[in-house]
């Protein structure tokens, strides 16, 4: 990312979504006047955190209280939409930010039905977070903090990191190194973004793919006589662990999902599942998860293939699952007849699959993160590791038999 001046980022996101918006909850009709004249803005993610995190910096002695009360050595995240009704502000321009990220994001962006008399709001996901647990002492002793958020783009080529003091002034901080002082990250809470977003995936995979037939089958209701039931073929991941990439401070602990992809058995159209993996945030740390990955009964050939995802602040969960199916449907309508090659196109479809992806993806390990190729049923892969060495992992075959 490109360095850029205060005045540049100004015309390049408006602090129009939460700038003088943020003001005390006991001027209410103030505030409803200031909302009201808001426009609908069409930002980033990035855009969205950053007007949080220049206000925050100017109403911190108003949050303090709220931020320190949440914070601690057992917990270093607290949900903004607490700390700002803790704190008596108000949280319009809050809730305005949480929207457009949400539909930078390909998530929900309506009140879901809770239960039938009433609609709740969708989860708030902004959260404020201490960057580093050795942040805290100097913090609770009185040291003011800067606020920074993750920027856009490829990790890689961040020039430095954007941060606000508690003046509003910006600073900007090494990559790699964490700070010398206390540092307040605006970020999102990873797991409720990752587990709405593969929601969203798998929607619209099941639409696109018949899944949901096929996903049925694979787990059939248990009948009035357990004589028609028959054992369940599955594939378990024993253990895993990924390299150490070298990750930004700022990004936090990582959020990995796995896409398993295959033919579907009984047609000539792909399949994609799409399995959540929230165990997996660190690397160079082992994890014995022994995770059903693969339900053979959904795939033809008794072969498969996974790509280990890393959830990304940036991510459009809808239009990266549409993408998805695209890349897939596209090759194997493109082979005339995919008995003839077997197993074999499932690895054209994977290849295709992740040259679907951006460019950047490849080079930033908060997305593509490696590739396991022809997994077969019944087979056991002990300390296998992944098509570009990333990840090592166990994986042994388990038969579920019926009650």
């Amino acid at each position: 990312m490109k360095k850029m001046t205060l005045a540049m980022l100004i015309v390049v996101a408006p602090l129009t979504l939460i700038n003088a918006s943020f003001v005390s909850a006991a001027k209410p009709a103030d505030t409803k006047q200031i909302v009201q004249k808001q426009p609908e803005y069409g930002i980033s993610v990035a855009s969205a955190k950053r007007e949080i995190a220049l206000e925050l910096s100017r109403q911190y002695a108003q949050v303090l209280p709220a931020l320190q009360s949440g914070i601690n050595r057992y917990n270093l995240t607290v949900n903004a939409d607490q700390v700002l009704q803790s704190s008596g502000i108000a949280t319009q321009a809050l809730h305005k930010s949480e929207r457009a990220i949400r539909s930078a994001k390909g998530l929900p962006t309506r009140s879901v039905q809770n239960s039938i008399f009433k609609r709740v709001d969708n989860p708030n996901l902004v959260q404020f977070r201490l960057a580093d647990a050795s942040m805290l002492s100097d913090w609770q002793q009185g040291v003011s903090p800067l606020f920074a958020f993750e920027p856009e783009g490829n990790d890689k080529d961040w020039a430095n990191i954007e941060a606000y003091d508690v003046n509003g002034d910006i600073q900007l901080l090494d990559v790699y190194q964490l700070p010398d002082r206390p540092v307040i990250v605006v970020g999102l809470d990873k797991q409720q973004t990752m587990r709405e977003g593969l929601a969203v995936m798998r929607k619209i995979l099941a639409q696109s793919t018949d899944s949901a037939k096929q996903l049925k089958s694979a787990y059939p209701q248990r009948s009035a006589s357990k004589s028609g039931d028959k054992p369940i073929s599955t594939t378990l991941i024993k253990q895993i662990s990924l390299q150490d990439d070298q990750e930004p401070w700022i990004s936090g602990a990582a959020e990995v999902y796995a896409i398993v992809n295959g033919v579907n058995p009984t047609r000539d159209e792909p399949v994609l599942d799409i399995i959540e993996m929230p165990y997996l945030d660190y690397a160079e740390k082992e994890y014995y998860p022994n995770q059903v990955v693969i339900h053979w009964e959904r795939y033809r050939w008794a072969a498969a293939d996974i790509i280990l995802m890393e959830h990304d602040d940036g991510t459009n969960y809808k239009e990266l699952a549409t993408q998805l199916v695209s890349a897939a449907e596209t090759i194997l309508k493109a082979i005339p007849d995919p008995e003839v090659q077997g197993f074999a196109i499932i690895a054209t479809i994977t290849n295709g699959i992740i040259k679907s992806l951006p460019d950047a993806w490849f080079t930033n390990d908060d997305d593509f993160v490696d590739a396991y190729y022809t997994l077969q049923e019944g087979e056991t892969y002990t300390d296998h590791y992944g098509a570009g060495g990333n990840a090592r992992a166990t994986f042994a075959p388990l038969v579920i038999q019926p009650r």
